[in-house]
């Protein structure tokens, strides 16, 4: 069973309100620090300072949440796990200085023609490989042992927060393209943001240890470079350290200008695979609609318009790889070389040996791997900042869900508890769309227990937003909502979701599919006319797809029975059923919930007869009102507050209005 306290929270189910709180807790510790505020961009700025302004403050909000896995409130390997990397990057650059070390002893021996020394170095090369290898090895594992912890913290954190309150419903019903595609940014983008920053961090770490260490080993071979121009006398002290310098200014900065639009080109691709990746999840899901309509041409148009703009998006990607490659080619070839011709005038004169010189080309090659860090990433860097920035723009969706249930601007429905024996009671509720515009207004309504309510009315209304209104799914208007302490709702939609699994899992759900027993589900099953699946309780498969709209709603009917709620709220609940079969599950709810509260949104008049009440709704401008409030059958029940309403704003409208005592205390 499920307990509904200030804020009954229902799809196709209800969710208790300790799993609510639990909810916002675990969503609370996602934040170490308070997101930055929203600054509105100057008027006068153009499109793309702009673009540049959004795209800075993005990145500053995905940091804020990121760097989180390492607070008090983060991963408690998280410290352990990055000491730990940095330690073994500077043990392999140890390794790595005694490999180069080896390279100048080596090749001296064989200048010398020592062979002593050549077979002593020969046995003492393995263990440095060995010793090598194996530190690369274990930094590895820690680099991904990071990247796996640190991608289930914020995945698991951002998630709560995406599932809180019902925000990944609201999301939906609100404009704009940063929270598009939330899957995709849950999943592969936020891999991608997790990822990259561990690789560049640790390359930055281990470019700047090899960096310093070599420079000094380059500097101190090397030496000073004398050469005459003209008569003149030139020197040019720590000559291979000054042209790995001016050699990795060069590529960086060749790498930086040609690839310049490869962030957003980068950005603009992970958009539109997400959105083709939608559009097949759509097509699969609604594989049975479209089969019926011979929708397939219709669809396959539609992919391929999709599709063409990812191999669109892929060409001009493919553009920015190419100009990148040729920078990183060039430099990869001309690297080794260039220190060879720099130290030949050395080696021919005799200054320096064939060790020192390959001592040198070996040290000029790290450095110069170390210095061109940027012309081998920046296609990863580009990949990561477009991530990154797609989760961020859901981190702000969910930032602006969360400061308007934190004030009143746009106006919050209130959530709360009856002050006497009514089961629910709508106080001055009002319900409106995200920008203010009212959907239904003035509504005044008390439900007592045992009472079986049917709101009627043309389509568009707002009956359905009223109903998830009600179950605390849309927040936006004003007024309150007050449910029995105490008290379990239910939630029958027009279409209910039936989750992945077996069968028994899907009658069970919202609960844990082992909460009742077989006898116990196949109870409910033959009372819903679904004795025919009895034999494929525990059998896994697509039912979603299988079950037909009218098995679906009698699935759902059979949830009922087994939760056995105290209010049921059916939002067309029996509109895929014939008319006899929608008797059949409004007379066995009736009989085997006696006492159960039910609330029907439905066109049907045949309902009429299931229900001690209707309420009807009607459309005007400025938002749909509640013009009639009638018993279906004679009733000694509390009064009507719409009378009450309508007698104190305005004169009596149409229908049969039955005069009461006073309702439920305002909220």
């Amino acid at each position: 069973m499920t307990d509904t306290k200030s804020s009954p929270k229902s799809v196709d189910g209800n969710e208790s309100a300790d799993v609510e709180r639990s909810q916002q807790e675990k969503s609370s510790t996602v934040e170490a620090e308070q997101p930055p505020d929203l600054v509105e961009p100057d008027p006068d700025l153009t499109f793309e300072e702009t673009e540049r302004a959004r795209k800075r403050y993005l990145l500053t909000r995905f940091w804020i949440s990121a760097r989180g896995y390492w607070s008090r409130r983060g991963d408690r390997f998280a410290w352990p796990c990055s000491i730990g990397l940095l330690a073994l990057i500077g043990i392999n650059v140890c390794f790595q200085y005694g490999i180069n070390i080896w390279n100048r002893a080596i090749f001296d021996a064989i200048e010398q023609r020592n062979a002593h020394a050549v077979y002593f170095l020969s046995a003492v090369f393995p263990p440095l490989v060995l010793g090598s290898v194996a530190l690369v090895t274990v930094q590895v594992y820690v680099r991904m042992m990071i990247q796996r912890r640190w991608r289930f913290w914020l995945t698991t954190a951002l998630i709560a927060r995406w599932l809180a309150n019902g925000r990944y419903y609201q999301l939906n019903l609100i404009g704009g393209d940063d929270h598009k595609n939330p899957e995709a940014r849950l999943s592969e983008d936020l891999r991608i943001a997790t990822e990259s920053p561990v690789d560049f961090i640790a390359g930055v770490i281990s470019a700047f240890v090899s960096a310093s260490t070599f420079i000094v080993v380059l500097w101190t071979i090397g030496g000073a470079l004398t050469f005459q121009i003209a008569g003149s006398v030139f020197t040019v002290p720590g000559f291979l350290v000054v042209t790995a310098v001016l050699y990795a200014v060069i590529t960086s900065t060749s790498m930086a200008v040609i690839g310049r639009h490869f962030v957003e080109v980068s950005e603009v691709k992970n958009q539109v695979e997400a959105e083709f990746r939608y559009t097949l999840t759509h097509v699969r899901e609604n594989g049975e609609s479209i089969a019926l309509l011979g929708g397939e041409e219709e669809e396959r148009s539609d992919l391929e318009r999709t599709f063409g703009n990812v191999l669109k998006q892929w060409a001009l990607l493919a553009h920015q790889y190419m100009r990148t490659t040729l920078v990183s080619q060039v430099s990869m070839l001309i690297a080794p070389v260039v220190p060879v011709l720099l130290c030949a005038p050395k080696f021919l004169e005799g200054s320096m040996t064939l060790g020192q010189v390959m001592q040198a080309a070996s040290a000029f090659a790290i450095v110069q791997t170390a210095f061109g860090w940027l012309v081998d990433n920046y296609p990863r860097l580009a990949d990561w900042n477009a991530s990154a920035h797609r989760v961020a723009s859901l981190m702000t969706s969910l930032d602006g869900l969360e400061r308007a249930e934190a004030n009143d601007t746009l106006g919050r429905i209130k959530h709360g508890e009856t002050g006497d024996d009514a089961m629910l009671c709508l106080n001055d509720l009002c319900v409106t769309l995200d920008d203010g515009t009212s959907v239904v207004k003035e509504t005044e309504v008390e439900i007592d227990p045992g009472e079986r309510a049917l709101v009627a009315g043309e389509s568009g209304t707002g009956k359905s937003t009223l109903i998830r209104a009600i179950s605390g799914l849309w927040p936006w208007g004003h007024g309150s909502v007050n449910v029995h302490p105490d008290s379990r709702l239910f939630m029958l939609p027009q279409r209910p979701y039936i989750p992945s699994g077996t069968l028994r899992r899907a009658i069970a759900y919202p609960r844990a599919a082992d909460d009742w027993t077989t006898d116990e589900i196949k109870a409910a099953i033959r009372k819903v006319g679904l004795d025919y699946l009895d034999d494929k309780i525990e059998e896994e498969a697509p039912w979603d797809q299988t079950l037909s709209g009218g098995e679906k709603q009698r699935l759902a009917f059979a949830r009922l029975l087994l939760h056995d709620p105290d209010i049921i709220v059916l939002d067309e609940a029996t509109s895929a059923l014939d008319e006899k079969s929608q008797d059949r599950m409004m007379e066995m709810v009736i009989t085997e919930l006696p006492k159960v509260t039910i609330i029907s949104v439905a066109h049907r008049t045949e309902l009429e007869a299931f229900h001690s009440r209707k309420i009807t709704l009607e459309r005007r401008e400025g938002g749909a009102k509640l013009v009639s409030d009638i018993d279906l059958v004679h009733r000694h029940r509390k009064g009507n507050l719409l009378l009450r309403l309508l007698e104190n704003r305005r004169p009596v409208q149409q229908g049969s209005l039955v005069p009461g005592k006073e309702g439920c205390p305002p909220s």
